[in-house]
C-alpha cells in the first residue's frame, strides 16, 4: 500500500473518528485536536504524515489573534447579551403581542417578527429562544395555541440569528471563504481576484433571510386561515389599547434605529463589519442607559457571558486548525476533490451533495463544529469548480439554520425544553419544528435554483 493511499484512508477514518468522539460526549475542541493528533501519529508511523507540517500552526494561531475581522465576534455577542439583559427583548415581545394579538395567529406572527428583529440586532440564538420561551410560550398556551405550533414557531424564529446579519456564523465563514477563494484563484492563475469580505456576505444574506422570514409568516398566516383553532386571537384590554401607540414608539423604534446603524453603516460603505460591531455594542449600552437599567452588575454579567461564549468559539477554531492541517497533509483534500469532481451535474451536483452532508451533520453537530470541519475540506473544491463564494457562504448559512432545530441534538430544542412548562413534552417540541425545517429546506432549494438571490445585492451595493 502506497503512502498516498494510506494517508487518504487515515484522513477518511479521522473524519469518522472526530464525529464518533463528539457523539461520545468529549468537548468539541479537544475532540478535533486530540483525534487529529492521534491520526497524525499513526500517519507518521506509517510514513503518510510529516510532523514538520505542524510548524504552520503557530503562524495560523497568530493570524487568528491579529485578524481584525474576527474582533467583530465578541462585539456582536456583547451587543446581543446586553440587549437581552436589559429586558429590551422582553419589551419587544410584549408590545408586538399587543399589536398582533387581536388577530388569529397574531401571537405567532409577533414572535416571528420579534425573532427577526432580535436576529438583526443581536444574533445570539440561545438568549433569543430562552427569552421568547419564557415570555411568549406561556401567553400562547393561555390563548389556546397548539403546543406544537407554539414551540415550533419559537424555535424557528429564535434561530434566525444564524443567517440574518449580523450573524457570527457569517463572520467566521466570510473570513474563511476570503482566504480560501484567494488561494483558489491564485492556483487558477488569477492574481487579482475580486475580494470576498464579511460585508459582502452580510449583504448577500439579506434577500435569502427575507425569503425565509416570509415563508415563516406565510405558514403562520396559513395556519390562522385554515386552522384557526390552533392559534386563536388574544384581544388587548381597553387599558392596553390606550397605551399601545406610545408603547410601539418607545419600544419598537430604538431597536430599529440600532439595526439601521449597524447594517446601514455597512451597506452605505461607512463602516466595516468590525467597526459596525463597535457601533452596535455602544448602541446597546446607550439603549440600556436610556431605559435606566444600566449598572456595573449588568456590565459585569454581560462581559463575563461575552468572554465565555467568545472563548468557546475560538477554542473550537484552534482545534479545527489542527484537524485541517492533518486532513490536508494526509491527502484528504485530494480525496474530496476527486469525489466531488466525479459527481454528475458539475458544481450544482457537488453543491447538492455537500449541502446534504451538512444537513445530516446538523442532526448531531453544532453550527461552528460543522463550518470549522466541513468548509476547509469542501470549499476549495467547490470554488475551484466555479461556485460563487457568496452563493456558497449564504447557502451554508441557510443550511446550518437546521442544525439548531433538528433532533436529537438541536440546541434550540434544548433551550426551549429547559424553560417550557411541564405540560409540553419533548415530543411536542420535536414535532413542532418539523414544518419549519421543511420551510428551511424549501428556502435552500430556492437559493440553489437562483444564486443571484445571494450575489445580486452585494453587486449593487459594493459594485462587485
Amino acid at each position: 500500500m502506497t503512502a498516498t493511499l494510506t494517508g487518504e484512508i487515515l484522513a477518511l477514518l479521522m473524519f469518522v473518528g472526530v464525529i464518533g468522539t463528539l457523539l461520545i460526549g468529549f468537548p468539541v475542541s479537544f475532540s478535533l485536536a486530540g483525534t487529529s493528533l492521534l491520526f497524525a501519529l499513526a500517519g507518521w508511523l506509517l510514513g503518510a504524515f510529516d510532523p514538520s507540517n505542524f510548524g504552520a500552526l503557530a503562524s495560523r494561531y497568530v493570524g487568528f489573534m491579529t485578524n481584525e475581522v474576527l474582533v467583530a465576534v465578541p462585539l456582536f455577542i456583547f451587543m446581543g447579551v446586553m440587549l437581552e439583559r436589559s429586558k429590551i427583548a422582553e419589551e419587544l415581545l410584549v408590545t408586538m403581542g399587543k399589536v398582533f394579538g387581536q388577530l388569529p395567529g397574531g401571537l405567532g406572527l409577533s414572535v416571528i417578527i420579534v425573532g427577526a428583529m432580535l436576529a438583526a440586532s443581536t444574533g445570539v440564538v440561545g438568549a433569543t429562544v430562552v427569552t421568547m420561551g419564557l415570555i411568549s410560550l406561556p401567553a400562547m398556551m393561555r390563548a389556546g395555541y397548539d403546543p406544537r405550533l407554539a414551540t415550533g414557531v419559537i424555535c424557528a424564529s429564535g434561530t434566525l440569528g444564524q443567517i440574518v446579519p449580523p450573524s457570527t456564523v457569517l463572520i467566521f465563514m466570510g473570513d474563511m471563504l476570503a482566504g480560501i477563494n484567494a488561494q483558489v484563484q491564485m492556483e487558477k492563475g488569477n492574481f487579482a481576484p475580486t475580494p470576498v469580505s464579511v460585508g459582502d456576505l452580510f449583504i448577500g444574506a439579506v434577500l435569502p433571510s427575507a425569503i425565509l422570514i416570509g415563508l415563516y409568516l406565510l405558514y403562520m398566516i396559513g395556519k390562522a386561515v385554515f386552522q384557526p383553532r390552533t392559534c386563536p386571537p388574544t384581544p388587548a384590554t381597553a387599558e392596553e389599547r390606550k397605551t399601545l401607540g406610545r408603547d410601539v414608539l418607545t419600544v419598537l423604534v430604538p431597536p430599529l434605529l440600532l439595526i439601521v446603524a449597524v447594517l446601514g453603516s455597512i451597506m452605505g460603505g461607512i463602516a466595516t463589519p468590525t467597526e459596525s460591531a463597535s457601533v452596535g455594542a455602544i448602541g446597546a449600552i446607550v439603549l440600556t442607559l436610556a431605559k435606566r437599567r444600566f449598572d456595573f452588575a449588568i456590565l459585569r454579567d454581560v462581559t463575563i457571558s461575552t468572554a465565555t461564549v467568545t472563548s468557546m468559539v475560538f477554542v473550537i477554531l484552534l482545534g479545527a486548525a489542527v484537524f485541517s492541517i492533518v486532513f490536508r497533509m494526509m491527502g484528504g483534500d485530494a480525496l474530496v476533490h476527486e469525489f466531488l469532481g466525479g459527481l454528475p451535474g458539475g458544481v450544482v451536483g457537488a453543491m447538492i451533495v455537500v449541502m446534504a452532508v451538512m444537513f445530516v451533520l446538523g442532526f448531531i453537530l453544532d453550527t461552528f463544529e460543522i463550518i470549522f470541519i466541513v468548509i476547509p475540506i469542501t470549499a476549495p473544491v467547490l470554488l475551484a469548480m466555479g461556485a460563487d463564494p457568496l452563493w456558497l457562504g449564504v447557502m451554508v448559512g441557510v443550511n446550518l439554520q437546521t442544525s439548531f432545530m433538528t433532533p436529537p441534538f438541536g440546541f434550540s430544542l434544548f433551550y426551549l425544553r429547559g424553560v417550557a412548562p411541564a405540560g409540553i413534552s419533548t415530543g411536542d417540541i420535536y414535532r413542532g419544528v418539523a414544518p419549519f425545517v421543511l420551510l428551511q429546506v424549501i428556502a435552500l432549494g430556492v437559493l440553489m435554483s437562483y444564486p443571484a438571490l445571494a450575489t445580486w445585492l452585494p453587486a449593487v451595493v459594493f459594485g462587485r
